[in-house]
């Protein structure tokens, strides 16, 4: 946060503004862990929506942390390209509880399935969710006071659950008290917002997984250093760049250098080049081939 500029420069700030993120995460943990309870008391798939936005958040923040865990402690034999990819695959995994939770909705809209009235449960439920939803916008209104973006940010998430688990409490009441369809209604809503919340993220993450070309301004950046690399590098035969991670890439180019030069100096060229390449901060790994001509055909078979 120091080195990227989200933290404050003020020493007293900045402790105010961990404790702001300790507080929120804590809490986050304990509201998440009250609302599984009362989605278990009440069986309502409302309230089981309404907490797939918080879970997303914390399910970042630990896919983040165990990542960042495991690239302390690489394993070269088992996994030679690190563990940054858990990311995207943690993502898209979890979030097909979602895709699961509107076949469900839509299974009780078929089979008509009226909730379980237990007033003993309903009460549980009702001061529960209340209970979260009156902590979630103390806590919003508390990381509102911060100017840093990332506080503001929690602000934002705990507003956006407040309005989340008002509905999902009014939806779970009245399907109990007057109609049976108002609770799947109601967890359509919220999962259809929280999806769209979250849209851009699972999007993105996909797209890692499946290894898209890198922007125009990327490969022209990439294309720029080659050429600037060496006097020797007569054209580029092939580039290409594709998605490792989220903001990183992989990048595979056959550079042609002249027929006679020999191989100790076309071997440190190479070298050089991967080096220069890969220290770019959007380049994950790059891969460098030498030739010394570019009319034969690419060598590596297409994967599609």
């Amino acid at each position: 946060m120091i080195e990227t500029g989200c933290a404050s420069g003020n020493p007293a700030e900045a402790k105010r503004e961990r404790m702001a993120f300790l507080v929120t995460n804590i809490a986050s943990i304990v509201l998440c862990a009250l609302m599984v309870f009362a989605s278990i008391e009440s069986k309502s798939l409302s309230i089981i929506a309404s907490i797939l936005d918080p879970f997303f958040d914390l399910l970042w923040g630990f896919i983040l942390w165990l990542t960042f865990q495991a690239m302390q402690n690489p394993n070269q034999h088992k996994y030679p390209m690190g563990m940054k990819r858990l990311q995207p695959v943690g993502m898209i995994v979890f979030g097909s509880f979602g895709l699961q939770l509107l076949f469900q909705a839509a299974k009780q809209f078929i089979t008509k399935s009226e909730p379980e009235k237990d007033p003993k449960k309903e009460k549980w439920m009702i001061g529960v969710m209340t209970f979260v939803t009156m902590v979630q916008l103390i806590l919003a209104c508390y990381c509102r006071r911060f100017e840093n973006k990332i506080v503001r940010a929690y602000a934002e998430h705990h507003s956006s659950n407040v309005k989340t688990n008002l509905i999902s409490l009014a939806a779970a009441v009245l399907a109990i008290r007057y109609y049976w369809w108002i609770d799947p209604t109601g967890a359509i809503i919220i999962l259809l917002y929280t999806m769209n919340t979250w849209k851009k993220t699972f999007i993105e993450n996909l797209f890692v997984l499946l290894g898209r070309t890198a922007p125009p301004e990327i490969l022209e950046k990439v294309k720029t250093l080659i050429f600037d690399h060496n006097d020797d590098i007569k054209e580029i035969g092939r580039l290409g760049a594709y998605t490792f991670v989220s903001d990183e890439y992989f990048v595979e180019v056959d550079i042609v250098l002249p027929q006679d030069i020999n191989r100790r100096q076309a071997h440190v060229i190479g070298e050089k080049l991967q080096r220069k390449l890969e220290n770019l901060d959007e380049v994950a790994r790059a891969f460098v081939h030498i030739d010394f001509e570019d009319t034969h055909r690419v060598q590596h078979r297409s994967m599609a």
